[in-house]
């Protein structure tokens, strides 16, 4: 691990540190058992196999959508198109979960690989309207969102809805088209190691290959790889296509492994989620599935508490927004980065100095250059015309020399 690695290790860490550290200090001030309610919130997720595996159930569609936006923000993209790639490859999942009839392995299958492909349609919308028609990704996005959660309920409503459920519900699902439960009497189902090996995936796409290569350069100098021949359009509509599949994937795992049939009233904020996630990982697809299990304990935790105490589970919002606060915040510990860095080059700077000074002489090849060929080299280089000058100049002197010599002396003449 390198010392800027290590570095930004230390720096999260005193940032959760200090964001915990507050977050406790108000549980104090607010609550009348403040040390049950710090240790429901910390040690809560371990208290039994069912709260500490629901993490892992929490996580899935947080790594899913932090996959997504990590791979936008790092190809310099900002589109939230990831809320819309989730809510309506959820809805198709219901639609092919209620209508489509297919043996177990087979159904899942088809399922994701269409919630794949749906995905990646809609996430290729902002980036078409950048390239063709220069609009901004973020706003179309953010309008695209409303537009197809709304046909999503359209489509639920109108043609999916069990009309006998007493609140929005579609018909239940299939029993060949839920993803099995890993452990009994827990929610862990199969799709978090889905997660888990396309965070693996990416990051070998992101750091091994080319297109990675392409996509990390574009997103830190556009300028420069234009320069180089890297075609930034390209680049862009495929990462908001793969962004996509990955949120339409998410989807289809979320509502296989967790439910029996579509309730999703209102869009989840697992695409706002995933911007939490993105931010905690520093866009870095290996570091994703530690930030979501991170976010998930904490909400666990907060659960947990709010069940057990009398502080409510909002405290987990402080605690997220006060940890975003200070990693993304660039003068937090920048002072003490940049003397670590003056004093590691200073060190570099000493150790390779007694190397060069003690360095034996080796006898060279070369002549050496004496004071006089160095003051020759120093010497202005005359001009053509100051050449041409000085020539015409000597050859006048030389004919007026002669000339004189060829007449003869008044003295010696008349002898």
């Amino acid at each position: 691990m390198s010392s800027k690695q290590q570095f930004q290790l230390f720096r999260f860490i005193l940032a959760l540190g200090i964001s915990l550290g507050i977050s406790m200090l108000i549980i104090f001030l607010v609550s009348k058992e403040p040390w049950t309610a710090i240790s429901y919130l910390l040690l809560g997720p371990f208290g039994s196999m069912r709260h500490f595996l629901s993490i892992f159930a929490q996580a899935t569609p947080l790594i899913f959508t932090g996959l997504a936006l990590s791979l936008c923000f790092k190809s310099g993209n900002f589109s939230m198109i990831t809320d819309a790639c989730l809510y309506i490859s959820a809805v198709l999942t219901a639609a092919l979960a209620i209508r489509l009839s297919l043996p177990f392995p087979l159904h899942p299958l088809v399922i994701l690989l269409l919630a794949a492909v749906m995905g990646g349609m809609i996430g290729s919308l902002p980036a078409l309207a950048k390239l063709y028609f220069k609009a901004n990704e973020l706003v179309t996005s953010l309008m695209l969102n409303y537009v197809f959660f709304y046909l999503g309920l359209f489509t639920i409503s109108k043609y999916f809805a069990d009309r006998e459920a007493g609140s929005f519900a579609s018909l239940k699902y299939a029993k060949t088209a839920v993803l099995p439960i890993l452990v009994k009497g827990s929610k862990l189902h199969l799709g978090f190691f889905l997660a888990l090996l396309l965070a693996v995936l990416f990051s070998i796409l992101l750091y091994k290959t080319r297109f990675g290569y392409e996509l990390r350069l574009s997103g830190s100098n556009p300028s420069f790889a234009k320069m180089v021949g890297i075609s930034s359009s390209k680049v862009i509509l495929l990462t908001q296509v793969l962004a996509g599949m990955v949120a339409g994937l998410g989807g289809a795992v979320e509502q296989m492994g967790m439910y029996q049939r579509f309730n999703w009233q209102e869009s989840p904020s697992y695409a706002w989620d995933g911007v939490i996630i993105a931010i905690l990982s520093r866009n870095n697809p290996a570091l994703v599935p530690f930030s979501a299990l991170f976010l998930a304990y904490i909400r666990v935790g907060a659960d947990i508490m709010s069940r057990k105490s009398d502080v409510q589970n909002e405290l987990v919002a402080l605690i997220q927004a006060l940890l975003i606060l200070f990693v993304t915040a660039e003068a937090f510990l920048s002072g003490w980065e940049h003397r670590r860095e003056v004093k590691e080059s200073l060190a570099a700077a000493d150790t390779a100095l007694p190397a060069t000074e003690h360095r034996p002489a080796t006898a060279s090849a070369e002549p050496v250059a004496t004071k006089a060929d160095l003051v020759e080299a120093t010497e202005p280089v005359a001009t053509k015309a100051e050449v041409a000058e000085a020539t015409g100049s000597a050859t006048e002197k030389n004919e007026s020399g002669a000339g004189d010599k060829l007449l003869p002396e008044p003295g010696k003449e008349e002898a």
